[in-house]
């Protein structure tokens, strides 16, 4: 458990510099360098499915031209991808790459010593992306992931012709979203689109109300399970929540559609010509999951999570971090490609991405929407990694089990507060415990 804690210690408050250092031209920083002297083929595995797939795969375009002697072969494990690798490495058969977004799963497998150390391109991390950034792939003082992609969950976003039609602006503050949202379902038009999925976007809300609401010295301690799921600020901020999602009428196919809307087909809903809801509640990597024919900021457009009885701008973040569990030649090659600016900009490029990469020209990103979104992380007085994502595995991060479970519970039957959060309380001591 102290590697887990190392790990979250060191990434709360890291991305919240990334657009400060972003463009800040480290002429140390080594470009893209390839070579037919490399050969093999890598199986690499992560979340991502759709655009995001074919985002990454763009990347590993990228290298495999540099390295035309090197295959590489993408399989998406989405939403049960913290499972599939668990079971993966008791079974002894590991991709040889991987992207995972929980910090608490790579000190898991750092523990197993089921990944590799990368200590010898620490110094290459360190002059792309910078030494905080570097220190959130570090368990114990080992450097064991690359944070490549990073993202702002901290994001509301909105079509605009929905907005213009109701006549209502982006609120600042709890209380004007919600007057927002009452105006635009008088206008007879739907206020948002919630997409359920196995739970992870609801826990992403929750933390967006709960660090608002209780503040970060208590997000802290519930992420440490240092307070129980049973203390009143959970409560509290639950309530909170169920102003969203308590009124089936708020959501685009009402609870039920709700509960089985995937978080891609929440944000298509939004972002057309003939929308579903006005808004969809999620993070700044929305525009890369779904196909749009409307255009940035005329067409949809987004504006930060509101403040919550004055609290100030906050930010929950997250990120995927690559770790190796076989060492080749190959595998080493691609990793240190992944550390180079030249990659991140391939993905940058095609839009849905925030790179922590320093060196990445902001000129790549498509639009000024996308690269505000990029530099938004240094404006937040409070920034805190996402709050599942740190927990033990089965508890943060299982579909169907621990928080992503309790959370669908509770989108079901928002009026069984004290009931979700005994059964949330009960599985976090045996996680921790």
């Amino acid at each position: 458990m102290r590697k887990r804690w190392l790990v979250f210690a060191l990434v709360v408050g890291v991305l919240a510099f990334v657009a400060a250092g972003c463009g800040g031209g480290n002429d140390e920083a080594g470009g893209a360098e390839g070579s037919e002297d490399v050969t093999g083929e890598i199986s690499v595995m992560a979340i991502w499915a759709g655009e995001e797939q074919a985002s990454f795969e763009a990347v590993a375009d990228g290298f495999m031209e540099l390295f035309p002697n090197v295959t590489v072969k993408y399989n998406s494990g989405g939403d049960n991808l913290g499972p599939l690798l668990s079971t993966a490495v008791e079974g002894g058969n590991p991709p040889d790459i991987a992207a995972i977004g929980q910090p608490g799963l790579m000190a898991d497998f750092a523990g197993q010593s089921a990944i590799q150390p990368l200590d010898d391109i620490r110094d290459t991390i360190v002059d792309n992306f910078g030494e905080s950034v570097a220190d959130v792939g570090t368990v114990d003082g080992t450097q064991y992931g690359i944070l490549f992609k990073g993202s702002n969950k901290s994001t509301i976003w909105y079509n605009v012709a929905s907005f213009e039609e109701a006549g209502v602006e982006p609120p600042e503050d709890w209380e004007g979203l919600n007057e927002a949202a009452a105006t635009i379902k008088a206008a007879g038009i739907t206020p948002y689109s919630v997409g359920v999925d196995v739970g992870w976007p609801m826990t992403d809300l929750f933390e967006n109300i709960y660090i608002r609401s209780a503040g970060a010295e208590m997000y802290d301690q519930l992420a440490r399970h240092e307070i129980p799921w049973t203390d009143q600020s959970v409560k509290d901020a639950l309530a909170i929540m169920a102003e969203v999602v308590g009124d089936p009428a708020n959501l685009a196919g009402g609870t039920e559609g709700a509960l089985q809307t995937e978080m891609p087909d929440s944000v298509a809903k939004v972002f057309t010509d003939s929308p579903e809801a006005a808004m969809v509640i999620i993070g700044d990597f929305a525009p890369g999951v779904t196909e749009t024919t409307l255009e940035p900021e005329t067409g949809y457009n987004v504006f930060t999570f509101p403040s919550i009885e004055g609290s100030g701008p906050s930010v929950v973040g997250g990120g995927d971090l690559f770790v190796e569990f076989k060492d080749s030649p190959a595998a080493d090659a691609f990793l240190e490609y992944l550390t180079t600016p030249e990659a991140a900009e391939i993905w940058a490029a095609r839009g849905g991405f925030s790179s922590p990469n320093q060196n990445i020209d902001l000129d790549v990103y498509p639009d000024d929407l996308t690269r505000t979104l990029a530099g938004a992380l240094s404006e937040a007085e409070s920034f805190r990694f996402d709050m599942s994502d740190l927990q033990p595995s089965a508890f943060g991060g299982t579909p169907g089990a621990g928080l992503f479970k309790h959370f669908t519970d509770f989108v079901a039957n928002p009026d069984d507060i004290d009931g979700i959060t005994e059964k949330m309380e009960a599985d976090a001591a045996k996680a921790f415990g």
